[in-house]
């Protein structure tokens, strides 16, 4: 028998004393499993393969694979310092830089285990999976803030994860992977670039209306009600659009979106033909790893602004450019990885598909979400957020027009990002709604003195 054959018959692989065979069909692999699978690694099965009871073979097999198969394990103590630090009632900011750093192997994990799952129940409700949960820890962060009314966190953390993804890993990956490959014409697919960038700008115009109708008409006639009314509807229509998108992807048109798997690397694709632990055991791990994230993800929550006022820097700058830095370092570095192999389908998939997902799907959940507790999320977020956004979204969509790239697009993604960032860092981020109805009114009053004159 294969050594494929062979590792799927461990006794901690079955389920039920059972050997699933599966078929190697595609199963739901998305552009952020193939770039997660670059940090992973063969595990040492010699350990687990000693214990003579079958139950704790299995359970040592799959702590083996979960906890050790990633080359972020390094930071796994992390995990559990956090925890202690938070117990014994540690300084904010030390449970705050604790809690990120452990959140960055978890986050990767997830990606592992929803992987291992889409084994089981083929590429459909595998990619479904992988759609709802390739960005777990941002739709985690945002119900937890929201929980504790801390929509402006929310806003924060969400608007800087679109900004990274576009600008900082398209960026250090296109900057990179051209210095590399200086002297090879690298190329990648506008069809997928022209399906991301269409659905950004769908919802850079949701964004959009909102602020523009604050500074629309009267200013004395605005209301925040109805701005809250056209953020929920505009909601529920970037959710239909994404679905939409979903099914686009999985269904009518997934050789688009599959084509990037053929050519991966041979032990990526090797690591594909059969999983390494069972349906019910990636199950159990999956709801753990979640219950891990979501503790975690509210010790940063509950300690941002301890933080904020220990290392003097404003809640607006950890949020839009710390935590999605940190938070998503493991899914960063394998589409870097990838540009560096100039494949640049997988980068350009992992980069434009998470800001697509947290733009389309996150977002909208989240004031959504905020709907039905009663809380006042919506998408007018401030001049700032909004411009930098929109001029992010334009930037990109014009350096991927041409199918080409080289090193200077990715230099001119990076500049623009340190701008924005440098933007943040000395703006205070604490502009309350009683001060931007009081700049809006000075703005009208002033152009009507000005058209008066």
């Amino acid at each position: 028998m294969s050594n494929s054959i062979e590792q799927v018959t461990e006794p901690w692989q079955m389920e039920n004393g059972n050997v699933k065979v599966l078929s190697k069909e595609k199963h739901g692999r998305t552009a952020h499993n193939i770039s997660a699978s670059s940090l992973r690694k063969k595990s040492d099965i010699d350990l687990a393969s000693k214990v003579r009871c079958s139950v704790l073979k299995k359970f040592f097999g799959n702590v083996q694979e979960v906890l050790f198969g990633t080359k972020l394990c390094i930071l796994l103590p992390f995990v559990p310092l956090a925890i202690f630090a938070e117990w014994y009632g540690f300084d904010r900011p030390w449970v705050f830089a604790l809690s990120l750093l452990g959140l960055t192997m978890l986050a990767e994990r997830i990606s592992f285990l929803t992987e291992q799952i889409a084994f089981y129940t083929g590429p459909t409700v595998g990619g479904l999976l992988n759609a709802t949960c390739g960005n777990a820890t941002e739709l985690i962060i945002a119900i937890l803030a929201l929980w504790q009314d801390k929509v402006d966190v929310v806003k924060y953390s969400l608007l800087g994860s679109i900004l990274s993804n576009l600008l900082l890993v398209l960026g250090t990956s296109l900057f990179c992977g051209g210095l590399v490959n200086l002297h090879k014409e690298q190329n990648y697919d506008r069809k997928q670039a022209d399906v991301n960038s269409a659905l950004l700008l769908l919802a850079l115009l949701c964004h959009a209306l909102p602020l523009m109708f604050r500074y629309a008409g009267d200013a004395a006639a605005y209301s925040p009600k109805a701005t809250l009314q056209l953020s929920r509807a505009s909601s529920i229509i970037m959710l239909i659009a994404y679905m939409a998108y979903i099914f686009f992807q999985l269904c009518t048109h997934s050789k688009l979106f599959a084509a990037q798997e053929e050519e991966q690397d041979d032990d990526i694709a090797g690591s594909e033909e059969t999983p390494v632990i069972g349906f019910w055991s990636g199950f159990v791990w999956l709801v753990g790893m979640t219950i891990l994230i979501a503790l975690l993800s509210e010790y940063v929550v509950g300690t941002i602004e301890e933080a904020s006022e220990s290392w003097g820097i404003s809640v607006s700058f950890i949020s839009i450019i710390l935590l999605p830095i940190v938070g998503n370092a493991a899914e960063h570095a394998g589409a870097v990885i990838f540009a560096f192999k100039n494949k640049l389908d997988i980068t350009l998939g992992v980069a434009l598909g998470s800001a697509t997902q947290i733009a389309m799907f996150v977002v909208p959940a989240s004031v959504l979400f905020g709907w039905v507790l009663g809380i006042d999320m919506d998408l007018d977020f401030s001049l700032l957020e909004t411009g930098s956004l929109a001029l992010s979204i334009i930037v990109t969509a014009f350096t991927l027009q041409d199918g080409t790239s080289h090193y200077m697009k990715g230099l001119i993604l990076l500049l623009c990002y340190i701008v924005i960032g440098a933007c943040f860092f000395v703006s205070s981020g604490t502009t309350t709604d009683h001060q931007q109805n009081n700049i809006h009114l000075g703005i009208r009053s002033s152009t009507k003195g000005i058209f008066r004159a």
